[in-house]
């Protein structure tokens, strides 16, 4: 008997050791299988986070030839005024008039400093593309907010005013002269600002498009402006940067969803969903938050603060 209560044991004990095995072995492969997800997904998030920033960067393309073209007219158009001015000194040095010499030639340099000026506006303004462009390298440098804001509200405005030939809207800026430089990943924050800047005019162009089609004129009598506000605010501890629309505000039901990837109000095929809720990320890599506050009929407004370094000038 105690023989085969021991065999009996022995062979309850294989079992329970087999099964284990089995278990563990089936716990493996399922980590494999999570890994392996995991993985896939990173990945996919990368395509889709690379996909986004390069549609923004196709929508910038338009107002960074405006922006571009500007300086460069101011660079021919000085040129060609150097060239005249040379020619007028190379007759004065034959007659020998020194005083118009001296004249000409400080013209020429002042023309010489204004090309100079525009020269490195318009390789600021490629700098900046390329560096919208490139995959973030997390660098963070002390970054002048009020030019990076102004910088992407122009490039956003002249890039939809060049798809949309319909476009129309106002814009303004409410700029703290106070503030301090602070230490972020320009491309990251520039990629915010674009996304909540092209949705502020977005909405604010749909709710002159509704206006406008609508039959009762009374709608229209109200003289409304699209208009898209970018502000900035020294709060000591942290900066303020918003962007307001007068658009027609975002529904109760929706506001809690917009941050959501994939979230989109907009028709197929003019929005990927995604602009909201990558930029909250950023923001919050950044040690900041994404805010909105929104009325029926009176619009939004998106906020969000950046820390100030204590060492941040």
């Amino acid at each position: 008997m105690a023989l085969i209560r021991l065999v009996h044991q022995f062979q309850k004990e294989r079992t329970i050791r087999k099964e284990r095995e089995r278990g563990q072995q089936k716990e493996l492969a399922q980590a494999k299988e999570i890994e392996k997800a995991y993985v896939e997904l990173k990945n996919t998030q990368s395509q889709l986070i690379q996909s986004e920033k390069m549609a923004s960067l196709g929508e910038l393309t338009a107002g960074i030839a405006h922006e571009i073209q500007n300086p460069l007219n101011f660079v021919n158009n000085f040129s060609e005024v150097n060239m005249e001015l040379i020619a007028e000194l190379k007759e004065e040095l034959e007659a020998g008039n020194l005083e118009d010499i001296k004249a000409i030639a400080d013209d020429i340099a002042i023309n010489e400093e204004k090309i100079l000026h525009h020269g490195k506006r318009a390789d600021s303004i490629v700098k900046g593309m390329l560096q919208h462009s490139r995959s973030s390298n997390g660098t963070k440098e002390p970054t002048d907010i009020n030019a990076l804001a102004d910088e992407y509200l122009r490039l956003s405005y002249h890039g939809l005013r060049a798809k949309d030939k319909t476009f129309n809207a106002d814009f303004k800026t409410e700029f703290d002269p106070n503030l301090p430089k602070v230490e972020i990943i320009p491309q990251d924050i520039g990629r915010v600002l674009l996304n909540l800047i092209n949705n502020a005019f977005y909405v604010v162009a749909e709710r002159q498009r509704n206006l406008t089609s609508l039959s009762n004129q009374s709608d229209l009598d109200n003289h409304y402006e699209p208009t898209v506000t970018v502000s900035t605010k020294n709060l000591g501890e942290s900066i303020e940067i918003s962007v307001k629309d007068n658009g027609k505000g975002i529904p109760e039901e929706i506001k809690n969803k917009i941050f959501q990837p994939f979230f989109t109000t907009k028709p197929t095929g003019e929005g990927t969903g995604l602009g909201l809720s990558l930029s909250y990320d950023i923001v919050k890599a950044h040690g900041g938050e994404l805010k909105v506050e929104t009325k029926e009929d009176l619009g939004s407004v998106f906020r969000f603060h950046l820390p100030i370094q204590q060492n941040s000038k």
